[in-house]
């Protein structure tokens, strides 16, 4: 099995879509390659079909490869709660919770041995592992618990790119400093620095490649030009970025930006969509009158539920909502829209039971038991009998106060996965990648466009899946152009 680590200078440097399109690059090769991640901080997870929580960068990579995702890549994930503790998935699993200071001792012996074993499995199924490693590899004083960067490439003496966001200023320093912090075997290990997200003529930039290459003995293998395309993302870092370049969108949709957001990537697909701009608005900033407001997913749902009321963002929603607005939640914002939210054994925080925005019939009790699993079921509404694929991650039961037939209905044919009232104003689910079917994006889109009088979008679209291998393709059309991978490789 041969080895690719990419690790970066900093977070947010690039590392996933590299390793995407370095995925997709060796694919096309008839290589068989499946991604690595040994441990993953991020609050986007995706269910693999055995039922296992990996990071979603890790699903998207094994996408790129044309392989199903699988645990093994991505045996440990750490999901932040707040106060500097985290829930832990190892191997796909919620094992507990820990603080930053007590996961060393906990933890890390623990996840080594789930590293060495994923590896192992990986080793006999595929040809190439192209790993990739979190934050810097140089943070002196967490290198002794790092179970994600330079103590993997060397457990596995893997050919290492050292990747830099030029676009942030000061690239030529860190990668000079971040060579310097590496001890010498590790840093033999690095073959390539790859310059990421530069804007401008590359002749202007060689003397700078020239003096880079020739201090740090390293050669330069890709010089990757900035992108716009949307790339699912870590962490909500990346959502300070996001502006919306549309010059004449027809629908406006309000994302709330909740302190502990999580799987932002649901909403990629309206991103795609041409007619769409969407505004990712913290609960502080003013709701304004969107044509629809969407509640995500939070990894602490009462902790997310007490800022909205606290910051007065629940009262504006009560009266966008009473003034007919549309609001969806998802996942988390789906428990927020009940009427109350329980967790008596106080898994999200002090115990308690705690009032909701009250627009949905609903009580739900915060259980230690999580549900993570696929699923597939056919739609109620907006349209009757879409197929409706999706994947379910919570930790908490909902189910209603009260049967209300004449004002509310099921939105699928499982009445436990979410609810509409018979106005369609207010929604809410469970289901993440809901948006990814593409039937049922455009007929809700349909009912945004009804009400403001706009003509309706065809609905007979492809599945996002679809528009993300366009993207992972042109990623690697990308890599093809700009990165060479002949140092790191041997055929």
């Amino acid at each position: 099995m041969q080895t690719i680590m990419v690790v970066g200078t900093t977070s947010h440097a690039g590392k996933s879509l590299i390793a995407a399109a370095i995925c997709r690059m060796l694919s096309r090769r008839g290589w068989r390659v499946a991604p690595f991640k040994g441990q993953n901080m991020a609050l986007n997870a995706y269910v693999t079909p055995s039922g296992r929580e990996i990071g979603f960068a890790q699903a998207v990579q094994a996408w790129a490869a044309g392989v199903v995702p699988e645990v093994e890549m991505n045996p440990i994930l750490l999901k932040p709660q707040g106060d500097m503790t985290s829930q832990v998935i190892l191997q796909g699993k919620a094992v507990g919770r820990t603080k930053a200071s007590d996961y060393y001792q906990q933890y890390v012996q623990r996840g080594w041995q789930a590293i060495e074993e994923s590896l192992q499995r990986l080793a006999e199924n595929f040809d190439v592992v192209v790993c990739e490693g979190a934050g810097s590899p140089a943070e002196i004083n967490l290198k002794h618990r790092d179970l994600t960067n330079m103590r993997v490439a060397k457990y596995l003496n893997a050919a290492t790119l050292l990747v830099v966001d030029i676009d942030r200023g000061g690239a030529f320093a860190h990668v000079v400093g971040t060579l310097e912090l590496l001890n010498p075997e590790e840093r033999s290990l690095v073959k390539g620095i790859v310059i990421n997200k530069f804007r401008g003529q590359r002749s202007i930039l060689e003397p700078g490649i020239r003096w880079l290459e020739e201090y740090t003995g390293i050669p330069v293998v890709g010089v990757i030009p900035w992108t716009e395309q949307i790339f699912p993302a870590e962490d909500s870092l990346d959502l300070m970025e996001r502006r919306s370049s549309k010059s004449h969108p027809e629908l406006t949709i309000a994302v709330l930006q909740l302190p502990r957001i999580s799987n932002f990537t649901d909403f990629d697909p309206l991103e795609a969509e041409a007619s769409v701009t969407l505004q990712y608005l913290t609960p502080e900033q003013p709701l304004g009158n969107p044509d629809a407001v969407i509640i995500p997913g939070s990894k602490t749902t009462l902790a997310d539920l007490i800022a909205l009321q606290e910051s007065g963002m629940a009262a504006e929603l009560k009266n966008y909502a009473e003034a007919g607005g549309t609001i969806l939640g998802i996942c988390g914002g789906f428990q927020m829209l009940g009427k109350t939210l329980a967790d008596s054994e106080g898994m999200e925080g002090e115990a308690g039971s705690y009032s909701g925005l009250g627009l949905l019939p609903l009580e739900t009790t915060i259980t230690p038991d999580k549900i993570a699993r696929q699923r597939q079921v056919r739609s109620h509404f907006p349209q009757s009998g879409l197929p409706v694929e999706g994947y379910e991650i919570h930790q908490g039961r909902t189910q209603m106060v009260e049967f209300q037939a004449d004002t509310f209905k099921p939105l699928f044919d499982d009445p436990d996965l979410g609810l509409v009232n018979l106005s369609q104003s207010v929604w809410g689910c469970y289901l993440h990648g809901l948006f990814d079917n593409g039937a049922w994006r455009r007929a809700w889109l349909n009912h945004l466009r009804q009400r403001r009088g706009l003509p309706a979008l065809s609905t007979d679209v492809a599945n996002y899946r679809e528009q993300r291998e366009m993207v992972l393709d042109s990623l690697a059309d990308l890599g093809e152009q700009y990165l060479d991978l002949s140092p790191l490789l041997s055929e």
